[in-house]
């Protein structure tokens, strides 16, 4: 793991996700730029002290020498410390899963493409939610044709956490790297979370935005990165929609929906209460489709772990991200392609999620006007 030492937040969250289906060891880790706080975070996490290591560049060199050396790396790190470390470790073979968004800049993130595209090793980009069961069924209905041709997409992803200058306490190091440009890059809650709506909206539809029109707002005082976005969306086929991301959104926490609607019914469907699916068709009554229970489809019951009833969520949707990422990673060692990775985010997920920014960016500044992506 490159990131994620002591205080950190989602390299825990990864970690958890890693060891739910018994698929990796973790046995080393440049877990902090600081490298008293790595080898202080590696120790606490039972590495072997030759595995604790001080940067992600000493560590590439020194597992990919090793004959009993890492075979994939997790970098769990703020966004501009994503390219670099990837880019060392696919040049040395090493398969990589990555937090998203891919990186802070247009720049980095072509970077990144070339040593993807010049590398046999896997890219994985872990935009988790579509490792959800209830999420997997919705674009297997949607592909179905159950749905008709899509019409509209609306979905949303309200936070609050950052409603006040959280940043500038002085305690809350993730609000302080997120509302950084330099480390999070041009986007604030667009690159936070409205990049997961964006995604979202894409892998259940199977559709891509070819152009947007946003207006993104910086309400609370001094703030240097957007914290709320309303965006118009037009996808290719002529699909209509919007994303309205928000951090300052009194009252919701983590509250991302999807709604999807065709010629011939729509889908509902909320991150908070992940285990329901609404599924409306035209002139009928709605559904209610459970997972685990009576209409979960096998596409739903091939990423669920627990009968229905026993909720699953959050954690279980990032496991089945490196739970995928274990089966290509081994059909690769064979020479072979693994189907699942139709279902991974990789780098066109990531590459069109920085072009989503790049695009609500540039809108906003001209306002809101059409913007290609």
């Amino acid at each position: 793991m490159v990131g994620g030492g002591k205080d950190a937040f989602i390299g825990a969250v990864h970690r958890i996700a890693a060891r739910i289906d018994g698929d990796y060891d973790l046995v080393a880790g440049a877990l902090s730029s600081t490298p008293d706080k790595a080898r202080e975070s590696g120790l606490a996490l039972g590495l072997a002290p030759d595995r604790c290591y001080g940067s992600f560049e000493e560590m590439a060199e020194r597992e990919a020498a090793r004959p009993d050396g890492i075979q994939a790396v997790s970098i769990v790190t703020p966004n501009h410390m994503h390219a670099a470390p990837a880019i060392a470790f696919l040049r040395r073979g090493i398969h990589v899963i990555c937090d998203k968004p891919l990186t802070a800049t247009m720049e980095q993130a072509e970077e990144l493409a070339a040593a993807v595209r010049g590398s046999q090793a896997l890219f994985i980009l872990t935009h988790n939610y579509t490792g959800y069961p209830m999420i997997r069924q919705a674009r297997e209905m949607v592909a179905a044709g159950d749905l008709g041709r899509i019409r509209v997409v609306q979905v949303e992803y309200p936070q609050d956490w950052l409603t006040e200058a959280s940043e500038a306490t002085g305690s809350n190091k993730q609000a302080e790297w997120r509302t950084d440009p330099e480390r999070s890059g041009a986007g604030g809650s667009i690159g936070d979370i409205g990049t997961h709506a964006h995604n979202l909206a894409c892998f259940v539809t199977g559709l891509q935005v070819e152009k947007l029109a946003a207006d993104l707002q910086s309400f609370v005082p001094g703030r240097r990165v957007d914290d709320n976005a309303h965006i118009l969306l037009r996808f290719a086929g002529g699909a209509r929609g919007s994303l309205w991301c928000s951090q300052v959104a009194p009252g919701n926490e983590n509250a991302l929906r999807l709604r999807v609607y065709g010629e011939k019914g729509g889908l509902d469907w909320a991150q908070e209460d992940p285990n329901y699916l609404w599924h409306m068709p035209f002139g009928q009554p709605k559904r209610l489709l459970t997972r685990g229970g009576a209409g979960a489809s096998a596409a739903a019951g091939a990423v669920s772990r627990t009968p229905g009833g026993h909720p699953e969520g959050y954690l279980e949707g990032f496991a089945n991200i490196y739970a995928g990422a274990a089966q290509a990673i081994r059909a690769s060692a064979k020479g072979e392609r693994a189907a699942v990775l139709d279902l991974l985010p990789g780098l066109d997920a990531g590459l069109a999620g920085m072009r989503f920014i790049a695009a609500a960016v540039a809108s906003s500044q001209d306002d809101a006007a059409w913007v290609a992506l």
